[in-house]
């Protein structure tokens, strides 16, 4: 945990992203994005045809994962349409991210809102819509603040972490919601339309493959967004650092290739990512090596781990976490059993 500090560190972004647009890094990608797009809408239409083809309980169940991976591989593509990495004009990477509503039924706009106040301050308190969780806690502080049942998930959330994945794409839907309630956006009524349309579409499916179908998407969407921040680097809630040194020293990038970015939708390369958010996903391994050197020249930490050992920090990390739960725990008992005699 950084304290709060009076560390100044010279701005070195401006010079950085020169670089970066010398190399032409940050010039759209239309035709590489037309692609994506096509691959995956052939994709959705296979599983969708699959569904029609055959009644085969077990087909339908591979089915299920299947259109699990297309689900997290469309809103990959929502998320670079909201980062306005398709496009220049603003309507149209809306479009695109519109029409993920139907395909994932949950509001865009609610996770550019999101998303965009994670990418301004990531991991700091109070400011990171990303680390504020009822069901988790990513700081002592955090963890102590629970209260009742949330109070026990916490206390073990090393354990439950991933049973509850399985439950996030309700608590996405949830969140819509409330933001479509709140939120007097232009677009609000086309956003809820499109919503509803992929539940009429969707809950015709027999209830078996829906909860297959949710909960490996939702396991798929955490093995994808927890190697990004957890684990790393909370910033309490009045730390003065510049850009470059927040966005770089907060996040942690995979070791892997292509496969890699494929399988993480660009994720992977994290630190790229939240530096240049603009930046079309197919320039961010050439980004890479101009942005670790760079960051190892101006004595800043550029973390990059590999999966199994990125997961045992993340795990560790969520126990460390809140062992101020259980050791409270048993300081409670022990001070009633000593009231007690």
């Amino acid at each position: 945990m950084i304290q709060n500090s009076s560390i100044t560190r010279e701005n070195h972004y401006v010079e950085l992203k020169k670089m970066i647009e010398v190399q032409g890094l940050l010039v759209m990608q239309p035709l590489y994005y037309l692609r994506q797009i096509l691959v995956n809408l052939l994709m959705f239409a296979a599983g969708v045809f699959l569904l029609f083809w055959t009644d085969n309980v077990w087909l339908w169940l591979l089915d299920a994962v299947f259109l699990s991976f297309v689900a997290t591989q469309s809103g990959f593509i929502a998320h670079d349409a909201g980062h306005g990495q398709i496009f220049k004009s603003p309507w149209k990477n809306h479009l695109i991210g519109l029409f993920n509503n139907v395909l994932l039924g949950a509001s865009y706009f609610w996770w550019v809102d999101t998303h965009n106040k994670h990418h301004s301050k990531p991991n700091q308190v109070s400011n990171d819509p990303a680390i504020d969780y009822s069901v988790m806690a990513f700081s002592d502080e955090a963890a102590l603040s629970k209260k009742g049942i949330l109070r026990f998930l916490v206390k073990y959330q090393a354990f439950f972490f991933l049973p509850l994945m399985f439950l996030y794409p309700i608590a996405m839907r949830v969140d819509s919601v409330r933001y479509l309630l709140r939120s007097k956006s232009k677009y609000r009524l086309v956003d809820a339309i499109l919503i509803g349309l992929h539940f009429v579409l969707y809950f015709w499916m027999v209830i078996l493959f829906i909860l297959v179908h949710q909960a490996l998407w939702g396991l798929y969407l955490a093995f994808v967004f927890a190697p990004n921040h957890m684990g790393m680097v909370i910033l309490e809630k009045d730390t003065d650092l510049d850009f470059l040194t927040r966005q770089v020293i907060t996040a942690r990038n995979l070791k892997g290739g292509r496969f890699a970015d494929f399988v993480f939708g660009g994720l992977n390369l994290q630190i790229e990512h939240h530096l240049f958010p603009r930046m079309a996903r197919n320039k961010l391994r050439v980004a890479k090596k101009i942005v670790e050197d760079f960051c190892q020249k101006k004595s800043i930490r550029y973390y990059e781990t590999g999966v199994v050992q990125c997961y045992a920090e993340i795990f560790k990390d969520l126990h460390r976490v809140s062992r101020a739960l259980r050791s409270s725990a048993h300081s409670s008992v022990d001070l009633n059993l000593s009231e007690t005699a």
